[in-house]
């Protein structure tokens, strides 16, 4: 049976956008892209800021599914500018994800839903 997780701050998406954030069969909870866009819409126009925020957001969503980074076992970032981020955004992600480590994937893409995003992270947890 699927069971969605809507953290209280971003239940608009549920409501205007029809999709939940995370989503859980069994053991596994699949979660959707978060970018770096704030409960209020707004995004900062700094790299590092805005990727501590979209990583904060994917912490977000596991706290409310009860887990953390250390049950991601897949990660797949989508980046604007991929390359000239780089460096900046292994930065943020390593203070959020430790040894052992998850799967990744980076992909560059032309644009993302919000304007301004450069980053959206999209994760798969086991609940063990």
């Amino acid at each position: 049976m699927k069971k969605p997780i809507i953290p209280k701050e971003f239940s608009h998406y549920y409501n205007d956008w029809h999709f939940t954030p995370a989503i859980e069969i069994d053991k596994f909870v699949f979660f959707s892209g978060a970018t770096g866009t704030r409960p209020d819409r707004s995004i900062s126009s700094d790299p590092e800021a805005q990727f501590r925020e979209a990583f904060e957001t994917v912490l977000l969503y596991l706290t409310e599914a009860t887990l953390s980074f250390d049950d991601v076992v897949e990660m797949t970032t989508y980046h604007v500018a991929l390359r000239k981020h780089l460096d900046t955004f292994t930065k943020v992600k390593d203070e959020y994800v430790k040894d052992p480590y998850p799967a990744w994937s980076a992909i560059g893409v032309s644009e993302l839903i919000t304007e301004g995003a450069l980053v959206e992270i999209r994760v798969i947890a086991y609940r063990s």
